[in-house]
């Protein structure tokens, strides 16, 4: 958690990166799977979900893992139908991908919830 808008979720919601902590780190088996913390925003309940999707940060192309991004949003979808839901644009900026097919997986694995697209400023 130390770029992107991992950075900031780790500066803004030190519970996140606890969550985070509590894994192990470089771990591969993490790849398309999820932590998350309950947060109080402000006397509202704010649930903050770290979607391990990609393995590495290093070399040339994309680092993003498809499926593994599909499996988070199925996570989410599987935990929290029903509630809002707020997404960076999670794979498309430092891992590289491809925001359309992204857009597309999140679309077809959130269908029917109350979704929201955050836009993250670096």
């Amino acid at each position: 958690m130390g770029a992107g808008i991992a950075k900031g979720i780790k500066a803004a919601f030190p519970a996140a990166f606890e969550a985070d902590l509590a894994t192990a780190r470089g771990d591969r088996a993490k790849l398309g799977t999820c932590t998350y913390a309950e947060i109080d925003l402000n006397g509202t309940p704010l649930i903050v979900v770290n979607a391990y999707t990609q393995f590495d940060y290093r070399g040339s192309g994309p680092k993003v893992d498809y499926e593994a991004v599909r499996s988070c949003f199925r996570w989410i979808k599987d935990r929290h139908s029903g509630k809002r839901i707020g997404h960076p644009k999670l794979g498309a900026g430092l891992a590289g991908g491809d925001w359309a097919r992204i857009a597309t997986i999140i679309e077809e694995e959130l269908t029917g919830e109350d979704v929201t697209l955050v836009e993250y400023q670096s």
